[in-house]
């Protein structure tokens, strides 16, 4: 619960920078300020929703293969190592969305 109030004297340059970066890292000022303050890590990706958007696509393709080449509607291909790297970049992805909460 935030119950307490914090008063600081600021220039108004570095108080327009700390908005500027709050709102570049998508934070309220209080969440961006209070971060900061704690020494938590502050990640700013932009384009991150296209590429979790285009990874989503690419692990439906990959069901679909799968599928297929289970049902024998398609060549049986060895995807095992397109799978190994798919999951790792897809955990690469989700420390990264974690480092922004």
């Amino acid at each position: 619960m935030k119950n307490k109030k914090l008063c600081i004297r600021i220039s108004e340059d570095d108080l327009s920078a700390v908005h500027r970066k709050a709102e570049q890292a998508k934070l309220s000022f209080t969440e961006y300020v209070t971060r900061a303050c704690l020494g938590k890590q502050i990640v700013v990706i932009d384009g991150l929703d296209e590429i979790i958007r285009q990874q989503k696509a690419i692990g439906k393709n990959l069901n679909q293969l799968t599928m297929l080449c289970n049902i024998g509607r398609g060549a049986a291909v060895d995807l095992s190592a397109l799978v190994a790297e798919y999951a790792a970049v897809n955990e690469k992805l989700s420390e990264i969305l974690e480092r922004r909460r």
